[in-house]
């Protein structure tokens, strides 16, 4: 250990997600269960450069992780982007005896995080939390099971509406890079087609999915797609092109948006949450820096930040295969 901690801040930055409440909540109290003194840190970096800190303690986090979005608020902050910006940062952790930060969000926080560690050598522990499910180094992301179990949630609902009017319904998911929400909630729900960035399906094998699908006596219709998905410019052309070319579909667009983003994180995330904070506050202490700590193989692990900014999480081709057989 090159020195001993004394006070470790906590910050959310980028997207929120559900159960960054409950790892910040996780954070305090395991400062608190190493006697450690640990501040908050309002709206991301912005806060930071702003100096809008608050001393936390387990009391201060009663009742919080049962709830979505984050009580630290979130922010996007240009001026962090700048030397001069993360000058004024440093300066005010100096100010308030802060000496490692906690950083819980997804790549852009944790590519700040890096930077500002490489220019004050300041340690940094990264807490993924992005609904996307899109860093490398980890299984799941905060966030990424309650927006499943949203998305199934909403899905079910709208079959009912598809399948007493015979309708065809597009149900575009969050997910511009990635299509892990599109891929296993369009599984869990049971779509009929699934549409993500990483499969280009292309427009005739979406139209001959479609038809079978009409053949083998399906009345109604659900395909699922990721917002990323390169198979029309957005999903209300490809509503166009399949009305074009099939008008005995009566077409719907539901766009869910940042519903998926709310809530009450379920279990799984809430103590997912609970177990990364623990790990990311004794990592610290242990004299590390420069790393996430993430889920693999049912264990908290570190992976290094640089790792885990540049590396991509792949899609599960085995789930891709179930996908095609379940569409039957």
């Amino acid at each position: 250990m090159s020195k001993t901690i004394k006070k470790i801040g906590v910050l959310t930055s980028g997207g929120d997600s559900p159960g960054m409440n409950a790892a910040i909540r996780s954070v305090v109290r395991t400062c608190a269960y190493h006697n450690i003194e640990c501040i908050g840190i309002y709206r991301g970096y912005q806060g930071m450069i702003e100096g809008d800190f608050k001393e936390m303690g387990p009391r201060s986090v009663n009742n919080i992780i049962n709830k979505g979005g984050t009580i630290l608020k979130s922010a996007r902050s240009k001026e962090f982007m700048t030397e001069e910006g993360r000058k004024k940062a440093h300066s005010n952790l100096s100010a308030a005896g802060v000496e490692a930060l906690v950083v819980i969000g997804g790549d852009g926080s944790f590519t700040g995080g890096l930077v500002f560690n490489k220019e004050y050598d300041f340690p940094i522990i990264g807490i993924p939390g992005t609904i996307d499910n899109d860093i490398f180094g980890t299984t799941h992301t905060l966030g990424y099971d309650t927006a499943l179990n949203t998305v199934v949630e909403v899905i079910d609902k709208i079959r009912d509406t598809a399948s007493s009017h015979n309708r065809l319904f597009f149900v575009e998911v969050m997910g511009r890079d990635a299509g892990h929400i599109a891929l296993n909630a369009g599984i869990g729900a049971g779509a009929e087609e699934i549409l993500i960035p990483e499969e280009d399906l292309g427009l005739d094998r979406l139209l001959e999915s479609l038809r079978k699908s009409k053949l083998s006596g399906k009345s109604s219709s659900i395909v699922v797609i990721a917002e990323g998905d390169k198979i029309g410019k957005n999903v209300f052309e490809l509503k166009d092109y399949v009305e074009e070319n099939m008008p005995e579909y009566d077409v719907r667009v539901s766009v869910l948006g940042h519903m998926q983003r709310g809530g009450a994180p379920s279990c799984f995330d809430r103590v997912l949450a609970s177990r990364l904070g623990v790990k990311a506050v004794e990592s610290i202490l242990e004299g590390k820096s420069n790393y996430m700590v993430g889920l693999l193989n049912d264990k908290v692990e570190l992976t290094p930040l640089e790792q885990a900014i540049k590396g991509h999480s792949q899609i599960d081709r085995e789930l891709l295969r179930v996908s095609d057989i379940m569409t039957t």
